[in-house]
């Protein structure tokens, strides 16, 4: 888009990715009919500025302003959100979730690795609140954590993090607020 729009090149959009960049930008695609310097020409800002309101096949899951601990714990007081990751509805369909149950947060520390890392960014799948195995965000006493639940000893949760340098949390399933399943993960390479 940078290059059709500063430089012109390609001198014509093909008729598919005038489609594709019209729907993601909720602009009228006769705006992209025309070479870079045209669209330019009409602004770059002004076209933007023009966006619609989110198309119905994205979902805006929101940032919260927190991080989930992966190591000591993560003193926390409210969830606020700070802005939003964009998912395809099709994709969040297919992996069987719910906008409206889905937050990300920023993974903090080294507990996770190599499975999550210092900066990740996680997608948590909020309407599963059981305890059952699997990597949870989870509130333990006041501190919000990302752990491996383990499930394995009757009357007992483990909480296991990935990196061996730490050592398992044997806890009662009733000092364990699970607050989403980790369903995704995104981060630098």
């Amino acid at each position: 888009m940078q290059q059709f729009v500063r430089k012109g090149s390609p001198r014509k959009l093909e008729e598919n990715d005038r489609k594709v960049l019209a729907r993601f930008f909720g602009v009228d695609e006769s705006l992209l009919s025309g070479g870079g310097r045209e669209l330019e020409e009409k602004s770059y800002a002004e076209v933007i500025v023009r966006k619609q309101p989110v198309r119905s096949e994205y979902v805006d899951v929101p940032r919260l302003a927190l991080s989930a601990a992966a190591g000591v714990g993560s003193f926390v007081t409210s969830e606020q959100p700070f802005g939003a990751l964009r998912f395809s509805q099709s994709w969040l369909r297919e992996m069987g979730l719910h906008g409206a149950d889905l937050a990300t947060m920023t993974v903090a520390g080294d507990s996770m690795e190599p499975t999550l890392r210092d900066g990740d960014e996680i997608l948590i799948d909020r309407s599963v609140r059981a305890l059952r195995d699997g990597v949870h965000v989870v509130w333990v006493e006041d501190s919000l954590l990302v752990k491996r639940v383990d499930m394995g000893r009757p009357g007992r949760v483990r909480l296991c993090s990935d990196n061996t340098h730490y050592a398992p949390i044997d806890m009662a399933p009733s000092e364990v607020i699970v607050i989403g399943r980790v369903v995704w993960k995104g981060g630098r390479l």
